[in-house]
């Protein structure tokens, strides 16, 4: 995804007197996933910018002509060579009618001051167009959120916009190393409360001479004079400078006049461990849980908060603490939240309906088995994992269980249970109107249902997935091709867990994806323990059987035997082979919890890309894992993610090894992790289906990479 980010004109994107708007634009752009392809643009006569992607646009004055308006156009000029797929415009509602009126971009707008009081917003009329224009509007704290749609039905526009707070940058706090350290950081004047701060800080430091009082910050506009030898006025310090001095810090006091959008002083105070005391103004008590609140407005006020925490030391260090600890708007975590809110942006562009020219997300209608019937035994399944994924991107998905209808209306009339399903399915379609219709091995529903939808509705997409193996060389090889083939005539695409150009047949529209992670169901940290176990395999010999069927053999069984062999002196845990049963649903993850690493092996002869769905759940909860390396996998894990091995005495040796090199091992388990459930996710998973299948992005062969 292509975005650009325009500043505000004149905001300084550099490392000299930079602005609360550049810090936050440079700090999340750095742990974005996009940060290779984002690109900022600002004017600003100062050098040294704060990042390499940084564009500054120079500008020449024209008599009788706004400078704002010059810059706008000249990025609007530089957008249509650059072609983003999305533009991202902070704090400036002005620059929307310009950009909208020459581009057809995609737009998101950000507000980091009152909407109320900025050109452009200020009119519920100028509010209500930005509603209708952008595609989404992000506003800094709840208070800024409920300024904008004053005058303004919430309902009718609220899944337009979002509250993203700012972020700061949490380090490693040594709370015995806190320092006797009182700080002030802001503009030197009365909206910030500056004089509040004079008047109670020197008779403070009179009372406890064992305490300091730090300054940073300046006003060129008013002359608050205060003095006192255990009180320092820094001025303007660098950024970093300041947050270093915070860390030390044991109190910062945050006592504003005026309506705070959302404030960055209080933030950083708190992401640095300090007790924090501010005012209820504006959006400052979103900025922190713990913060101890100013009852009135006045030096007495805060002399008498000041005395509270001075005085008890437990209770200091206790907020400190909790302060600390509940600290959760890092750079990172509002990072994942713009991109977020980024891949839903662009997910809109999919669906061409438009009331009241607004996007609607599409409507998705799922048919897979969901295993009702079993209870939970098969919840952690992937049908549910892509389900996930398409509701967390924000569409509507009705469910429809084909397996579970059959196995419920078996009759007399209908002994296979599939004319009731096809039925259900039809009246599902009326009733719903899916714009898409997702199949997910189901074999039952009928070719002629498909061709009838599609007749009564020719813009209906339809799309299937497809996990089982379809190598000539694996296990069912002509009952899955048929399968995959059955329905060509109807389905725009197709997504497999094999290489499509790997096979001897060719299936059209067909895509790779990979087994999807969900990290509401792979929650563990194998990697962050001593485990009692070496090494987890696990496989069965049907998932709707659920035990072993007697006499029935498989290939990997020989290959087991052969490994335990080679490598007695490890810990196995084996299932579903010999006389071990399969496990399944919550007693599968109880298992799993036990083991340092685990052995990825699928039926049948290796293929490119070809893996179990095992794979997600092993390297999702951070095992070490060990594949074949003829499945290439290492097209997308290198080796301190992934472990492949080239024969069995390959393998052998590895698992050895690693048992010996536990903090290596555990290194690679997590990065594994962190990259499976990172690029391999059931989020992005479900996003490639929809894009694809839509023909969105039609270039990317992988979306995730």
């Amino acid at each position: 995804m292509k975005i650009s980010i325009l500043l505000p004109y004149k905001e300084n994107f550099t490392t000299q007197y930079p602005g609360a708007v550049s810090l936050f634009v440079a700090d999340t752009t750095k742990c974005s996933i996009f940060k290779k392809s984002t690109m900022i643009f600002g004017s600003t006569n100062y050098k040294s910018f704060l990042s390499k992607n940084y564009t500054n646009i120079n500008l020449s004055k024209k008599i009788l002509q706004s400078s704002s308006k010059i810059y706008v156009n000249n990025f609007i000029e530089l957008q249509k060579k650059q072609k983003p797929d999305l533009i991202e415009v902070h704090n400036r509602p002005r620059y929307i009618k310009q950009i909208i009126a020459k581009l057809p971009n995609k737009i998101n707008l950000y507000f980091h001051n009152d909407p109320l009081n900025m050109n452009g917003s200020q009119k519920v009329k100028d509010r209500i167009e930005l509603l209708k224009n952008v595609n989404h509007i992000i506003f800094n704290s709840n208070w800024s959120r409920n300024r904008f749609y004053v005058g303004i039905d919430k309902k009718l526009y609220r899944e337009k916009t979002s509250t993203i707070y700012q972020s700061a940058l949490k380090v490693k706090i040594d709370f015995n190393k806190k320092q006797k350290i009182i700080s002030f950081v802001g503009k030197l004047n009365k909206a910030k409360g500056y004089d509040i701060f004079c008047g109670a800080i020197t008779e403070i430091l009179d009372k406890h001479p064992d305490w300091k009082a730090a300054i940073f910050g300046d006003e060129s506009r008013e002359q608050i004079n205060v003095s006192h030898k255990n009180l320092k006025i820094y001025g303007f310090k660098k950024h970093s400078e300041v947050l270093n001095f915070l860390n030390k810090t044991s109190i910062s006091v945050v006592c504003s006049r005026w309506e705070e959008p959302f404030g960055r002083t209080s933030l950083e105070a708190a992401s640095r461990g300090a007790a924090v005391i501010l005012t209820k103004k504006g959006g400052l008590p979103e900025t922190t849980n713990h913060g101890i609140f100013l009852k009135r407005l006045n030096a007495k006020s805060l002399c008498k908060q000041l005395n509270v925490l001075i005085n008890d030391d437990i209770l200091r260090k206790k907020i400190q603490i909790k302060t600390y600890k509940d600290f959760k708007f890092t750079h990172k975590f509002i990072s994942k939240m713009i991109d977020d809110l980024r891949f839903k942006v662009t997910e809109k562009s999919i669906n061409t309906r438009k009331d009241n020219n607004l996007f609607k997300y599409l409507k998705i209608l799922h048919i897979t088995n969901f295993n009702e019937r079993h209870d939970g035994r098969l919840h952690y399944n992937t049908g549910k994992r892509i389900n996930n994924g398409f509701i967390r991107l924000g569409h509507n998905v009705l469910q429809v269980s084909d397996r579970d209808i059959i196995s419920n209306y078996r009759n007399l009339r209908d002994p296979s249970g599939a004319k009731t399903l096809n039925k259900k399915i039809i009246n599902s379609y009326n009733n719903f109107k899916p714009d898409l219709i997702v199949l997910g091995h189901a074999d039952n529903v009928s070719s002629d249902t498909l061709n009838y939808l599609k007749n009564i509705n020719k813009d209906l997409k339809i799309c299937q997935w497809f996990l089982d193996p379809v190598t000539k060389f694996g296990p069912d090889y002509e009952n899955n091709k048929r399968r995959i083939l059955d329905k060509k005539k109807f389905i725009d695409a197709n997504f497999l867990t094999t290489d499509p150009e790997s096979l001897n047949f060719e299936i059209e529209n067909s895509f790779f994806i990979p087994n999807p992670a969900d990290s509401s169901f792979e929650t563990l940290e194998n990697y962050k323990h001593d485990c009692e176990n070496d090494l987890f395999f696990a496989m069965s010999h049907g998932v709707h059987r659920g035990i072993l069927k007697k006499g029935k053999k498989d290939n990997r069984e020989k290959f087991l035997k052969i490994l335990t062999k080679k490598n007695e002196n490890i810990k196995y845990d084996f299932y579903g082979i010999q006389d071990s049963q399969p496990i399944w649903g919550n007693n599968f993850f109880e298992h799993l919890s036990k083991s340092k690493m685990a052995l990825n092996l699928s039926r049948g002869k290796p293929i490119k890309y070809y893996s179990s769905d095992r794979l997600a759940q092993l390297m999702g909860n951070g095992l070490l894992t060990f594949i074949d390396e003829k499945t290439h996998y290492s097209d997308f894990f290198n080796k301190n993610e992934l472990v492949t091995y080239s024969t069995i005495d390959d393998l052998a040796e590895k698992v050895n090894r690693y048992k010996k090199n536990d903090n290596q091992r555990k290194l690679i388990a997590k990065n594994g992790k962190k990259k499976y459930l990172r690029y391999f996710n059931s989020n992005l998973v479900a996003r490639f289906i929809i894009d694809k299948t839509f023909q969105v992005n039609k270039k990317n062969k992988y979306i995730w990479f």
